[in-house]
C-alpha cells in the first residue's frame, strides 16, 4: 500500500438526522476536505449519521458553520438536524482501516469500483481497484456514478479524453480500460488487421490543481496498469490546453461556471459536466443558453445531475 507523507488528518464529525448527509457532505466538499464519509452501516432510517470530512488543517468554525448553512439552504433542511459538531485527529494507519473494513466494490454501468482487497469474481465488468487514499473519486458517490455511467455509454473507440479536477482518476482510467478493451475485441475479431498501438489507444489527460491528487491518480493508474495510457499533470484547464474529443469535469458549479466557454471550447465533440446539484440545474442551463448552447441532456441521481454536451457527431473523428 503506498505510503503519504502526512502521518495525521484532521477530522470534524458532525451528527446530523440522516436526511440531513447530503448537505454537509456539501459543506465538506466546498471546504476542500480531501475526504469524506458517513457512518452509515447497521444503522436504520430513523437513527443519526456520523458525517465525517477529513482536512490537512481544520476550517475556521464561522466558516465551516457558513458552509453547512448553506448546504442545509440548498437542500432546504433546517438547522436543528444538526446536533453536534467534533473535531479530533486522526492516524493515517485509522483512516485506511475504516476504509477497508466499510468499502465495498461499487458496480456503475460498465464498471466496477474496488478496492484492492476485495473479490469481485468472474466478470465481464472493467474492475477498477482504487486505493482507499485522501481524495475523491472512490466510486459510491452519485457525481461520480454519473460521470462513469456517461463514459461507458458514450465514449468511442479512438476518442482523446480529458478529465478536468482528475482526483483519483477514477474517470480516466476508466476510459483507458475501456480502449484497451476495445482494442483488444477489435483485435479478436479481425486477426488480421494489424493495430498500431499510438493511434488505437486513445490519448487521455488528467488534470487536478492539488499536487496530492496528483500523486495519488498516477499510483492508481499504475496500480490498474494502464499508467503509461494516461498523462497526468498539476493544474487546470487553460487557454493554451488542447482540445480534446471528450472532456469531462466533474467539479462543483461555482468552478465550472466561470470555466465553461473554455471548456466547451476546449471540446471537439462531447463534454461531460457534474459535481451540480438538482437545485443548481437553471444556473448551468441559463449559462448554456447563453453561450448558444441547446444540444445537451441532463441525468440526474440521488440530488446530483450530470449534463452532457454534444458539439456535433460522436462518431465524426
Amino acid at each position: 500500500m503506498p505510503e503519504t507523507d502526512v502521518k495525521k488528518w484532521l477530522a470534524i464529525d458532525v451528527e446530523a438526522d440522516a436526511e440531513a448527509a447530503e448537505a454537509v457532505e456539501y459543506a465538506f466538499n466546498s471546504l476542500d476536505s480531501l475526504g469524506t464519509e458517513i457512518d452509515h452501516l447497521r444503522k436504520s432510517v430513523q437513527e443519526n449519521l456520523t458525517i465525517t470530512g477529513y482536512f490537512h488543517e481544520l476550517p475556521d468554525e464561522k466558516l465551516l458553520s457558513r458552509e453547512i448553512e448553506i448546504g442545509l439552504r440548498i437542500y432546504d433542511l433546517p438547522r436543528a438536524l444538526i446536533h453536534s459538531i467534533k473535531t479530533r485527529e486522526v492516524p493515517d494507519t485509522d483512516w485506511l482501516a475504516e476504509w477497508k473494513r466499510h468499502w465495498r466494490p461499487t458496480e456503475v454501468g460498465k464498471f466496477i469500483i474496488a478496492p484492492p482487497w476485495s473479490e469481485t469474481g468472474a466478470t465481464e465488468k472493467i474492475v477498477i481497484r482504487i486505493e482507499p487514499n485522501m481524495a475523491f473519486g472512490t466510486g459510491t458517490h452519485e457525481t461520480t456514478q454519473l460521470c462513469l455511467q456517461a463514459i461507458g455509454e458514450h465514449y468511442r473507440h479512438g476518442q482523446t479524453f480529458l478529465d478536468v479536477g482528475t482526483g483519483t482518476s477514477i474517470l480516466a482510467i476508466a476510459v483507458a480500460k475501456l480502449a484497451t478493451e476495445n482494442t483488444e475485441t477489435d483485435r479478436r475479431q479481425d486477426q488480421n488487421t494489424v493495430f498500431n498501438s499510438v493511434f488505437s489507444v486513445a490519448q487521455i489527460l488528467g488534470l487536478d490543481t492539488d499536487v496530492n491528487s496528483i500523486k495519488i491518480a498516477r499510483e492508481n493508474a499504475n496500480a490498474n496498469n494502464v499508467g503509461k495510457r494516461i498523462e497526468f499533470f498539476e493544474g487546470s484547464i487553460t487557454d493554451i490546453t488542447l482540445s480534446f474529443d471528450f472532456v469531462c469535469a466533474n467539479l462543483t458549479i461555482d468552478v465550472i461556471l466561470p470555466v465553461l466557454p473554455l471548456l466547451i471550447e476546449k471540446t471537439r465533440q462531447i463534454l461531460l459536466l457534474s459535481g451540480i446539484l438538482a437545485e443548481q440545474r437553471k444556473m448551468v442551463v441559463d449559462e448554456l443558453l447563453k453561450l448558444k448552447i441547446t444540444n445537451f441532456e441532463i441525468e440526474k441521481s440521488g440530488e446530483w445531475i450530470s449534463v452532457l454536451i454534444r458539439k456535433r457527431s460522436e462518431f465524426q473523428l
